[in-house]
């Protein structure tokens, strides 16, 4: 969402993370297979395959969702800045 104050744009919402884009490795895009992804989608498949209902309170995530995600968030950090986290 933009919005517009003293004659700028004003971005007041994300943009390009891992939650509301994907990105995908370049050296290994192969079209018409599915890609290595770097976003949330993880997360998102393990809560399909938990039976979650979508009701509040969603479930805890197990520490190993929890790791790679982070490591995941981590990685395309590095990736697209060229620093460490």
């Amino acid at each position: 969402l933009m919005s517009y104050s003293d004659n700028k744009i004003i971005l007041i919402d994300e943009i390009l993370t891992p939650d509301s884009s994907r990105f995908w490795p370049l050296n290994e895009y192969e079209p018409g297979k599915g890609q290595k992804s770097f976003d949330k989608q993880y997360v998102r498949d393990w809560l399909i395959s938990s039976g979650w209902d979508k009701k509040h309170p969603g479930p805890n995530l197990p520490a190993k969702i929890i790791d790679r995600t982070s490591n995941t968030y981590k990685e395309i950090y590095t990736r697209l800045t060229g620093e460490d986290v």
